[in-house]
């Protein structure tokens, strides 16, 4: 099973090198109106931990508030934002938790409309090969995790994210096969606790 999948909920925020800010307010708003811009993506993704260990899976986006990352076997998990809350279910543990959408990290993503200031800190801007890396966590509040943003800048368009738990461990999540402007099922979203659904069929 693969560590650190928790990374994805809960991170602290750590100032990363950055250039002056002051010059980046032109690429921050280019990577608002991305996101604002953006509804549906659909793309497979690979997940690595901090200790190597790694996991693949297919993840849905429709903004604002709704995601699902849907891991392949043997990988017990499924993460679905949906009602600003954040479902993980732990197959293996037969565990589910529930957290507030807006105390994650991903939680940034599904704002509308997207607003890099105010209650959203901006910790970095940094260009390289092709790609615009941005991170934030939310103001007054950076236990709760940052998340770094990195975006291909021609076409711009959302290739990686890497989130930084409380132990100052970082997962990261690649995307590729992405499809944006696609048609979701909102059931797709809908969290049903498998033990319901088994007590439900034991029961008849």
């Amino acid at each position: 099973m693969i560590t650190g999948r928790r990374s994805l909920l809960a991170a602290p925020a750590l100032l990363l090198p950055s250039m002056a800010l002051a010059q980046s307010n032109a690429a921050l708003a280019r990577v608002e109106a991305y996101f604002n811009g953006l509804t549906t993506l659909r793309a497979r993704f690979l997940q690595t931990a901090q200790n190597g260990a790694s996991a693949e899976g297919t993840a849905w986006i429709w903004r604002p508030s709704r995601m699902r990352f849907e891991y392949d076997p043997p990988e017990p998990t499924l993460l679905v934002a949906a009602d600003r809350q954040f479902f993980h279910w732990d197959g293996e543990l037969r565990q589910a938790t529930v957290v507030p959408l807006e105390s994650t990290p991903l939680g940034v993503l599904l704002r509308s409309p997207l607003r890099l200031s105010g209650d959203v800190t901006v910790a970095g801007v940094e260009r390289s090969g092709g790609f615009l890396r941005v991170t934030v966590f939310r103001t007054g509040r950076p236990a709760e995790g940052r998340i770094q943003l990195a975006l291909e800048e021609e076409p711009m368009q959302l290739r990686q994210w890497t989130v930084v738990d409380g132990q100052n461990r970082a997962t990261r999540v690649t995307l590729n096969q992405i499809q944006t402007g696609l048609r979701f099922d909102p059931f797709l979203f809908a969290f049903n606790d498998p033990r319901f659904r088994e007590a439900l069929e034991q029961g008849r």
